[in-house]
């Protein structure tokens, strides 16, 4: 088994830092606790790329400075210095330093933009070694020949396996999608004991965005959020003539470089988002330290649906364009787009499984959030479903699809006016070429919904007319979807209430017929093990049959997420020793429960207390499989569950994913209004994956 990995490449732009974020995907998910080394990282104001990205995505408990040894600044001096040892000493004890709070170090090697590549290939061979790293090699494969890159691939295997490398693994990377099959079947007859992989070059990976730009020009937002940082450039251009001759060389994409005094180019080119006669431009970046007078940023502050980040940097317009032709990209820490697109890639064409057997990893104990998400989106990629979204024209909503998408998890469908819905994509910046855009109001699908619905409720006074209308809405239309079959479950509730998600659904999906009730469960990812709370979010004051049924359903949905499930009635007393109404409810419920699943492991009444600490447990219900080791609790009403499982979220920085809904013939599932677009790639997963568990019994 091995316990470290290095990264490494022969040539500059490689895309290794992609694959060092698909490999660390990989990791997390199998590993309990892992590392991230670099050996080497080059000195400035801002903090290295990779570590803060691999950082921020992966929590992993260490700061900065445990991750890397020495600057290129003082590497270089102590060669220089004739210090060579010392250097090698120096990172030496660094990474064993991090090794041993670690269950697995994955290492990095410098970026091949020094002084001499060859001597840094020398350097990362040595370093490889001394850490007793086998090595993963990445080679550069943009705008090379199939003959090149064989030859490419070769001298990689020559040059680490000539420094005593044990070469683990060859990423061939950045291929020309159309020399793919051929250069495959050409590689698969070279001599080599590594496996050898190969990633296609993805133009809108390759592209830089807005927010890169900014940082490497040493820019200031002046306006704009975030998110429209995150926008790629397709190219760009210096706008020096005047506005009308100027619009008829914007493209989609277009960076715009321009004097900050030239507010005829400033508003204009702000102005293009809102013409349907011209395309989206990427963003504007003002040159020479000047921003527009106070009038014309009181109006450009006013453009609050402009989705357009505006930046200034102190260099005048040549210079600062020279400089944005020579920017290296890079995957940002914050832009979540990129990063699917660069996992999307690297699970679609590398094989985990295979990899992940030729290190042998052993897979934790331990469950941590990022461990439990990751296990979503693959179990959910197993079998991909076709998932359905009413709020087509919410922003979160289109940026988690297009992560989905980016990522192969799911089929999607939106909801919504197409003409709407396709300007926002745009405004936005999105890429969903994959997901569909149906009007509920003009589909064809209208009319035989509105029949279908006519029939199922008619005997509750419906009118064909008033099947008509609620056939326009979007959440009655999406149910429906999922009714017929067309989709296999429906999410959600980012900009409708609880009811207006979850209601249609009762009307026409129905219950389970194991099931009396609908209910919910949250999935509470700690740091170290998930756990299931049920019921937060729909019932408010359950009866004991209904606790029952919450309890039984809550126990499946466990299992069907891989957590055991071991079932704790929740009271304020524990065993006989209470009295009283509420108690008596819980004691009622646990009866119910056990006599309906005599095969579940179920305990109750019990306190939190005594359903988590083996202590109390010990103490108040010594000869309980339950007491002490319970991972499914359930709350005697909506109040205490409600309250609780926020309490929990907050003090405990557990990771609440939910609430997903049990007990209808086929998944729909409600966000929060408040929900982040995480939230919200979650929940799509969790419903794809109760759409499996509906196709694997139907």
């Amino acid at each position: 088994m091995l316990r470290n990995l290095y990264v490494a490449t022969m040539e500059a732009r490689s895309g290794k830092s992609a694959v060092v974020l698909g490999i660390m995907e990989m990791l997390s998910r199998r590993t309990g606790k892992v590392g991230f080394f670099r050996p080497v990282i080059r000195a400035g104001e801002s903090p290295d790329n990779d570590i803060s990205l691999i950082l921020g995505r992966y929590k992993l408990g260490l700061d900065y400075e445990d991750l890397y040894a020495h600057t290129h600044e003082e590497a270089r001096a102590m060669v220089v210095e004739g210090r060579y040892d010392v250097l090698l000493k120096g990172i030496l004890s660094k990474y064993k330093e991090l090794e041993s709070r670690c269950d697995f170090v994955l290492c990095e090697g410098t970026d091949l933009t020094g002084v001499s590549s060859a001597f840094e290939f020398d350097f990362n061979a040595l370093v490889a070694n001394h850490l007793g790293c086998q090595v993963v090699a990445v080679v550069n494969g943009r705008e090379k020949s199939a003959d090149e890159l064989v030859a490419a691939v070769h001298a990689s295997r020559q040059a680490f396996t000539g420094e005593g490398c044990a070469v683990l693994a060859i990423m061939v990377n950045r291929v020309d999608p159309g020399e793919m099959d051929s250069l495959r079947e050409t590689l698969r007859a070279t001599e080599g004991g590594e496996f050898i992989y190969l990633l296609p070059e993805d133009p809108e990976l390759a592209r830089l965005t807005v927010g890169a730009i900014s940082r490497a020009l040493g820019g200031r937002c002046v306006h704009g959020q975030p998110e429209d940082l995150n926008r790629a450039v397709r190219d760009y251009k210096v706008a020096a003539m005047h506005l009308p001759n100027f619009l008829d060389h914007v493209e989609d994409g277009t960076l715009v470089i321009t004097s900050g005094d030239r507010a005829d180019v400033i508003l204009g080119s702000l102005a293009s988002v809102f013409s349907e006669n011209y395309p989206n431009i990427a963003g504007l970046v003002l040159t020479g330290g000047l921003v527009p007078e106070p009038p014309v940023m009181r109006l450009i502050e006013g453009l609050r649906k402009a989705p357009i980040a505006v930046v200034t940097v102190e260099t005048d317009t040549y210079t600062t364009a020279a400089r944005v032709g020579s920017i290296h990209t890079a995957i940002a820490p914050n832009d979540e787009r990129r990063i699917a697109s660069a996992l999307g890639l690297f699970e679609s064409h590398v094989d985990t499984a295979e990899l992940e057997e030729r290190i042998a990893l052993v897979r934790s104990t331990r469950v941590t959030p990022m461990m439990f998400e990751y296990e979503l989106i693959e179990r959910a990629k197993s079998d991909r479903q076709h998932i359905v979204l009413p709020e087509g024209g919410e922003e979160r909503i289109l940026r988690a699809a297009e992560i989905l998408l980016k990522r192969g998890v799911v089929d999607i469908t939106l909801l919504g006016d197409e003409e709407e819905i396709a300007k926002k994509i745009a405004d936005l910046g999105l890429h969903l070429e994959g997901a569909g855009i149906v009007d509920p109001a003009s589909s064809e699908l209208h009319r035989d919904f509105a029949r279908t619905y006519f029939e199922l409720r008619k005997h509750k006074g419906i009118s064909e007319a008033m099947a008509g209308d609620a056939m326009t809405d979007v959440s009655y239309f999406g149910t429906m979807m999922v009714h017929a079959g067309m989709v296999g479950g429906m999410v959600s509730g980012a900009v409708h209430t609880t009811q207006h998600t979850i209601r249609p659904s009762f009307e026409i999906i129905r219950l389970h017929p194991d099931y009396t009730i609908v209910s919910s469960v949250f999935f509470m990812c700690l740091d170290d093990r998930v756990l299931v709370y049920g019921d937060c979010a729909v019932n408010p004051d359950p009866s004991a049959e209904e606790l029952a049924d919450i309890a039984i359903g809550s126990a499946a949905t466990a299992a069907m997420f891989a957590v055991e499930p071991r079932v704790a009635m929740l009271s304020y007393s524990t065993g006989e020793s209470g009295k009283g109404a509420d108690v008596d409810k819980v004691r009622e419920a646990t009866r119910i429960a056990r006599e309906r699943r005599p095969d579940l492991k179920i305990e109750g009444p019990i306190q939190y207390d005594a359903a988590v600490d083996t202590g109390v447990a010990r103490t108040k219900l010594p000869e309980s499989e339950v007491a002490g080791r319970a991972t499914v609790f359930i709350f005697p009403d909506l109040n205490t569950g409600n309250n609780t499982y926020k309490a929990v979220q907050r003090s405990a920085g557990a990771v609440a994913v939910g609430p997903v809904l049990q007990g209808l013939e086929k998944p729909v599932n409600d966000l929060s209004r408040g929900c982040t677009v995480t939230d919200i790639v979650n929940t799509v997963a969790i419903t794809a994956i109760q759409a499996q568990a509906v196709g694997s019994r139907s």
